[in-house]
Protein backbone atom coordinates (compact mmCIF):
# COMPACT_ATOMS: atom_id res chain seq x y z
CA UNK A 1 0.00 0.00 0.00
CA UNK A 2 1.37 3.35 -1.05
CA UNK A 3 1.54 6.35 1.63
CA UNK A 4 -0.70 8.60 0.39
CA UNK A 5 0.35 12.53 1.34
CA UNK A 6 -2.06 15.61 1.08
CA UNK A 7 -0.67 18.66 0.33
CA UNK A 8 -3.07 21.79 1.45
CA UNK A 9 -2.58 24.62 -1.07
CA UNK A 10 -1.58 27.73 0.69
CA UNK A 11 -4.36 30.86 0.10
CA UNK A 12 -3.30 33.30 -2.21
CA UNK A 13 -1.28 36.15 -0.50
CA UNK A 14 -3.34 39.42 -1.26
CA UNK A 15 -2.26 40.91 -4.39
CA UNK A 16 -0.82 44.49 -3.64
CA UNK A 17 -2.87 47.43 -3.41
CA UNK A 18 -2.06 49.32 -6.76
CA UNK A 19 -1.39 53.05 -6.69
CA UNK A 20 -4.97 53.74 -8.50
CA UNK A 21 -6.23 51.53 -6.53
CA UNK A 22 -4.72 53.12 -3.73
CA UNK A 23 -6.20 56.43 -5.02
CA UNK A 24 -9.67 55.39 -5.65
CA UNK A 25 -10.14 53.86 -2.30
CA UNK A 26 -8.61 56.91 -0.65
CA UNK A 27 -11.27 59.34 -2.29
CA UNK A 28 -14.08 56.69 -1.52
CA UNK A 29 -13.21 57.06 2.29
CA UNK A 30 -13.11 61.11 2.08
CA UNK A 31 -16.51 60.48 0.03
CA UNK A 32 -18.14 58.27 3.14
CA UNK A 33 -16.47 60.33 5.95
CA UNK A 34 -18.18 63.60 4.22
CA UNK A 35 -21.35 61.59 3.92
CA UNK A 36 -21.49 59.99 6.54
CA UNK A 37 -18.96 61.44 9.19
CA UNK A 38 -19.87 62.92 12.36
CA UNK A 39 -20.67 67.10 11.73
CA UNK A 40 -21.34 68.34 15.45
CA UNK A 41 -18.16 68.32 17.97
CA UNK A 42 -19.50 68.45 21.26
CA UNK A 43 -17.68 70.81 23.48
CA UNK A 44 -18.93 68.74 26.37
CA UNK A 45 -16.92 65.82 25.25
CA UNK A 46 -13.70 67.58 25.11
CA UNK A 47 -11.41 68.15 27.22
CA UNK A 48 -8.36 71.01 28.01
CA UNK A 49 -4.93 70.78 27.47
CA UNK A 50 -2.49 72.56 28.90
CA UNK A 51 0.37 72.64 26.22
CA UNK A 52 3.89 74.73 25.46
CA UNK A 53 1.36 77.37 24.64
CA UNK A 54 -1.32 77.48 27.20
CA UNK A 55 -4.67 76.20 27.85
CA UNK A 56 -6.39 74.84 24.47
CA UNK A 57 -9.23 72.60 23.41
CA UNK A 58 -9.57 70.70 20.71
CA UNK A 59 -12.62 70.37 18.31
CA UNK A 60 -10.61 68.97 15.28
CA UNK A 61 -7.23 67.64 14.69
CA UNK A 62 -6.46 66.30 11.29
CA UNK A 63 -6.75 62.73 11.15
CA UNK A 64 -6.78 62.46 14.72
CA UNK A 65 -10.81 62.68 14.66
CA UNK A 66 -11.97 59.79 12.58
CA UNK A 67 -15.39 59.49 12.65
CA UNK A 68 -15.25 63.47 11.61
CA UNK A 69 -17.10 64.38 8.37
CA UNK A 70 -13.63 66.66 8.08
CA UNK A 71 -10.17 65.92 8.18
CA UNK A 72 -8.44 68.66 6.79
CA UNK A 73 -8.84 70.92 9.42
CA UNK A 74 -7.18 72.07 13.00
CA UNK A 75 -10.02 74.28 14.86
CA UNK A 76 -9.01 74.82 18.88
CA UNK A 77 -9.86 77.27 21.46
CA UNK A 78 -7.15 78.94 23.10
CA UNK A 79 -7.86 80.42 26.77
CA UNK A 80 -5.82 82.93 27.20
CA UNK A 81 -5.41 83.57 31.07
CA UNK A 82 -2.21 85.86 31.15
CA UNK A 83 -0.02 85.31 28.29
CA UNK A 84 0.46 82.19 25.85
CA UNK A 85 3.71 80.54 24.89
CA UNK A 86 5.47 81.70 21.76
CA UNK A 87 6.03 79.91 18.54
CA UNK A 88 6.50 80.91 14.63
CA UNK A 89 5.48 79.30 11.80
CA UNK A 90 4.26 80.75 8.48
CA UNK A 91 0.93 81.91 9.13
CA UNK A 92 -2.11 80.97 7.32
CA UNK A 93 -4.32 81.20 10.83
CA UNK A 94 -7.28 82.53 11.74
CA UNK A 95 -8.89 83.23 15.12
CA UNK A 96 -12.02 84.27 15.63
CA UNK A 97 -12.13 86.57 19.80
CA UNK A 98 -14.98 84.54 21.42
CA UNK A 99 -14.70 86.20 24.72
CA UNK A 100 -12.50 89.11 26.47
CA UNK A 101 -9.80 91.42 25.01
CA UNK A 102 -6.34 91.32 24.72
CA UNK A 103 -3.65 91.36 21.65
CA UNK A 104 -1.10 89.48 19.68
CA UNK A 105 2.62 89.96 19.41
CA UNK A 106 3.67 89.49 15.89
CA UNK A 107 7.15 89.36 14.89
CA UNK A 108 7.36 92.32 17.39
CA UNK A 109 4.18 94.24 16.76
CA UNK A 110 1.32 94.39 19.29
CA UNK A 111 -2.55 94.08 17.40
CA UNK A 112 -4.89 94.68 19.64
CA UNK A 113 -8.59 92.46 19.90
CA UNK A 114 -11.78 92.35 21.46
CA UNK A 115 -14.77 90.03 21.33
CA UNK A 116 -15.77 89.52 17.98
CA UNK A 117 -12.67 90.73 16.16
CA UNK A 118 -11.29 88.29 13.68
CA UNK A 119 -7.30 88.32 13.30
CA UNK A 120 -5.85 87.02 10.11
CA UNK A 121 -2.03 86.07 10.66
CA UNK A 122 -1.07 85.96 6.85
CA UNK A 123 1.18 83.52 5.18
CA UNK A 124 4.82 84.51 5.77
CA UNK A 125 7.77 82.64 3.66
CA UNK A 126 9.95 83.56 6.85
CA UNK A 127 7.69 82.40 9.52
CA UNK A 128 5.40 84.52 11.92
CA UNK A 129 6.77 84.40 15.46
CA UNK A 130 3.89 85.10 18.03
CA UNK A 131 2.41 85.28 21.40
CA UNK A 132 -1.12 86.16 22.92
CA UNK A 133 -2.02 88.18 25.99
CA UNK A 134 -5.55 88.41 27.81
CA UNK A 135 -5.91 92.48 29.16
CA UNK A 136 -8.06 93.39 31.71
CA UNK A 137 -9.39 91.24 34.70
CA UNK A 138 -10.91 88.19 32.51
CA UNK A 139 -9.33 85.34 30.71
CA UNK A 140 -9.63 86.11 26.51
CA UNK A 141 -10.43 83.30 24.11
CA UNK A 142 -10.30 82.88 20.31
CA UNK A 143 -11.60 79.83 18.64
CA UNK A 144 -8.51 78.99 15.57
CA UNK A 145 -8.95 77.75 12.55
CA UNK A 146 -6.00 76.17 10.32
CA UNK A 147 -6.47 74.49 6.56
CA UNK A 148 -3.63 71.56 6.90
CA UNK A 149 -3.52 71.30 3.49
CA UNK A 150 -2.14 75.10 2.96
CA UNK A 151 -0.13 74.38 6.11
CA UNK A 152 1.33 71.63 4.15
CA UNK A 153 1.66 73.08 1.23
CA UNK A 154 4.02 76.06 2.57
CA UNK A 155 6.17 73.58 4.22
CA UNK A 156 5.23 75.30 7.66
CA UNK A 157 7.67 74.65 10.25
CA UNK A 158 6.43 74.67 13.82
CA UNK A 159 8.94 76.50 16.53
CA UNK A 160 8.45 76.70 19.89
CA UNK A 161 10.36 80.29 20.99
CA UNK A 162 9.01 80.54 24.72
CA UNK A 163 6.92 78.02 26.49
CA UNK A 164 3.98 79.01 28.79
CA UNK A 165 4.29 79.38 32.21
CA UNK A 166 1.35 76.85 33.30
CA UNK A 167 3.12 73.72 31.48
CA UNK A 168 4.69 71.11 33.54
CA UNK A 169 6.47 68.37 30.89
CA UNK A 170 4.94 64.85 31.52
CA UNK A 171 1.40 66.36 32.27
Amino acid sequence: MVDATRTRMRDPEPAAESNYGYCMRRTNENLQRGLNGQIVMKESELEWETNQQGFLKYYLMGDKNPAAALHDWQVFVHDIRKGSGKHRHQGGLVLFILEGQGATECNGEIIEWEKGDCVLLPLHPDGIEHAHYSRGTEPAKWLAFIHWPVWDYVASELVQTRVNTNFKPGT
